[in-house]
């Protein structure tokens, strides 16, 4: 067996403690002689859902010998909160411990630098591989079964029952709901989604008339109790009165016929969209990624997708799907739909002028103009965030899901992790407070006049009516929790850490495996390396006067299996956007390490 790098691995600490263990708290030594796989996520980001759902088949299948383990590490100051943080792990069903760590302890001991993280740690409590972004499943999977023969011939290896404890379950009509749909006669439409169904709702917004799913994880067309969602969100209604439902992990749009109490679907596979597959062509025949929203707007129903920070439109004459705004990079950048940037748009709105975008990352409110045009109206990056009311070029959201347009031409923006209703006018250009003390509010839907409000957190639906006047809020301003990359003036080593997993290697039989995208906020701080290239290194240079900023990296990197009597070998792409947020500073590191997938030699060594 190959000799693998190996670094002791620093203590689990976490203010918070942990999280489905019956409150027992651990230690590293309390798991010696399992796998231990280190998941750093934060409940914000939708990469870090993701390799949630790339790890339950590897979690199931080696449950006596792997102990995955998520590190709660926040961005946003509302995830830093506890129960925030319980409701997260009952909201994407996480059936493993989880270590709070509010003031990213862990984060920094582990030295890491993006949200999903994934670290390997042996049975002797050694480091042996890191992981960023999503598609590292496979690698992983091979690592362990390396892992589990290696320590099992050395005596190392100690199967059994895991620290997993389950919570108790918790009864109410409604669990961490979605979005909300008003029905013609004045009742509801929800999407419930931590149940994995639709509920039909009274006008009263409380009394059941109907469900729509089995209640488990799943991807099946059928009636009422045969379909299957999986973590569905936004809902709109079709012009022939279906109403199409994004059915997020499944990756698909569903449409449900609500006299036939039939659901099929519109569009996807149910496979994640990855790199290089195709962004137009029939709906069913075309991967899609997290759709967290829908709104028909423009002839078109448009998707937020959420997975790739783009938006797409269905048209539903003939019958396909196609990328009309963004370019996958997270960001928020203006312009054209084909060179915009968005980061996890998740909720929509249309009027007859604009489709209305809540930008969850980058704290935004968005929107898409007739001509396929993106406009900000409110947010300036990924990294400002709080609660701060008056002109829009200075206003602050925090992590909105969803928007509602009202009849004066305003909008309501859900700004949920502020626990509040907050209101942006075009014509004055001013951001105000409508309501606060929401809990996670993720829709509105407008009945008569009033605004009747997703409270997720608090699993129902509640009216409010529009106030006379704002409510004052006391400012509040943020920046992210992340401590600034140290770096030295001039010239700088960017290197993208990628060792393909056992028995693979780069795939070249087309050319190039790799890919690297750099840029920076502002743009000013690079003096040169910015752009595309397929090498995983770049030399970059930093402009003189500018001491602090964001580099933003892309990485990608295709490999395949190494086996020359293999006609078709398995394919794996592995990829990761980080955002770093640096400081140029004398004394600074003169290269940044950013691993994509193995371990860093260098780091290592030193």
């Amino acid at each position: 067996m190959a000799t693998r790098a190996r670094v002791r691995a620093p203590e689990l600490i976490g203010k918070g403690g942990w999280l489905n263990t019956g409150d027992r708290q651990y230690t590293l030594a309390d798991l010696r002689g399992r796998i231990v796989i280190l998941d750093f996520w934060t409940f914000c980001c939708v990469n870090c859902l993701h390799v949630l759902d790339e790890l339950r088949e590897l979690e199931e299948k080696h449950r006596d010998t792997v102990v995955i383990i998520g590190v709660h590490s926040p961005k946003f100051v509302h995830e830093a909160e506890h129960q925030a943080v319980v409701d997260a792990v009952e909201r994407y069903g996480v059936h493993h411990p989880v270590l709070d760590d509010p003031e990213l302890a862990t984060w920094k001991q582990y030295a890491v630098r993006a949200w999903p993280t994934l670290v390997v740690i042996d049975p002797e409590g050694y480091v042996v591989a890191q992981h960023a972004g999503e598609g590292h499943a496979h690698a992983i999977e091979k690592l362990v079964e390396e892992l589990e023969a290696e320590h099992a011939a050395k005596g190392t290896l100690r199967r059994g029952d895991g620290p997993y404890v389950a919570p108790e379950p918790v009864a109410t009509h409604l669990r961490f709901p979605g979005k909300a749909l008003l029905l013609p006669d004045g009742g509801f439409l929800v999407s419930d989604t931590t149940r994995h169904r639709l509920v039909e709702l009274d006008a009263d917004g409380e009394s059941v008339r109907r469900h729509f799913g089995t209640g488990e994880r799943g991807f099946t067309d059928g009636g009422p109790d045969e379909v299957a969602f999986s973590e569905p969100q936004g809902l709109a209604t079709l012009p022939d009165g279906r109403i199409a439902v994004a059915d997020t992990v499944n990756h698909a749009i569903r449409a449900l016929d609500l006299t036939t109490g039939t659901t099929t679907t519109l569009a996807g596979t149910g496979r994640q969209w990855w790199q290089g597959a195709a962004t137009s062509g029939a709906a069913r025949e075309v991967d899609l990624s997290s759709p967290w929203d829908v709104a028909w707007f423009d002839g078109r129903l448009w998707i937020a997708m959420a997975g790739v920070h783009q938006l797409w439109t269905y048209d539903p004459e003939d019958g396909t799907v196609r990328v009309a705004a963004g370019t996958t990079n997270e960001g928020l950048v203006d312009g054209p739909g084909a060179e915009a940037w968005f980061a996890q748009p998740s909720g929509l709105a249309a009027t007859d002028e604009r489709l209305w975008v809540a930008d969850s990352e980058t704290s935004a409110l968005r929107y898409v103009d007739r001509e396929g045009a993106v406009h900000t109206a409110v947010g300036t990056g990924l990294f400002d965030f709080g609660h701060r009311d008056g002109a829009a070029a200075q206003a602050l959201l925090q992590h909105p899901l969803g928007v509602t347009a009202l009849p004066d031409g305003s909008v309501a923006v859900c700004d949920t992790y502020n626990h509040a209703l907050r209101r942006y006018d075009p014509a004055s250009g001013e951001v105000s407070t409508l309501a606060t003390d929401l809990r996670e509010p993720s829709d509105a839907v407008l009945v008569d006049g009033d605004l009747v409000v997703v409270e997720s957190a608090r699993h129902r639906l509640t009216r409010l009516r529009l106030p006379e006047e704002a409510v004052r809020v006391a400012e509040q301003a943020h920046r992210t929790q992340r401590a600034a990359t140290e770096i030295a003036p001039g010239a700088l080593r960017l290197d993208v850490v990628f060792q393909a997993p056992a028995g693979q290697k780069l795939d070249t039989r087309y050319g190039p495996s790799t890919r690297l995208l750099v840029s920076s906020t502002p743009p000013e701080l690079l003096a040169g390396g910015e752009g595309a290239g397929t090498n995983l290194f770049r030399d970059l240079v930093l402009a003189d006067g500018v001491t602090e900023g964001v580099l933003h990296v892309s990485a990608m990197a295709a490999s395949c299996d190494d086996d020359p009597a293999n006609e078709y070998p398995a394919c794996h792409v592995h990829q990761q956007d980080w955002g770093v947020p640096v400081r140029v500073a004398p004394g600074g590191a003169a290269r940044l390490p950013l691993v994509l997938a193995g371990m860093d030699d260098e780091a290592a060594q030193g």
